[in-house]
């Protein structure tokens, strides 16, 4: 895919989708039900990211990297 070809607002929805998405695998994961997009067990998902970043970054955008832990949505306790 050509990064560099889409604007910043392309390349933040993209990212958020991909934030979006992972959040909701992992509540539907959480409450027992079989993830819906299969970010965590898909790889390119995470080349996707990677490759928005490394863009974002190369443009000095501001953004918040995806945490990609396990426990993300958990409370500390």
């Amino acid at each position: 895919m050509d990064y560099q070809a889409f604007t910043n607002d392309s390349l933040t929805m993209m990212y958020e989708g991909i934030r979006g998405a992972l959040a909701s695998d992992d509540a539907q994961k959480a409450g027992g039900d079989q993830p819906r997009f299969g970010i965590r067990e898909t790889p390119d998902w995470r080349k996707h990211a990677a490759n928005l970043e490394s863009e974002m970054l190369r443009r000095g955008m501001y953004f918040e990297i995806i945490d990609w832990s396990e426990d993300q949505a958990q409370l500390p306790f």
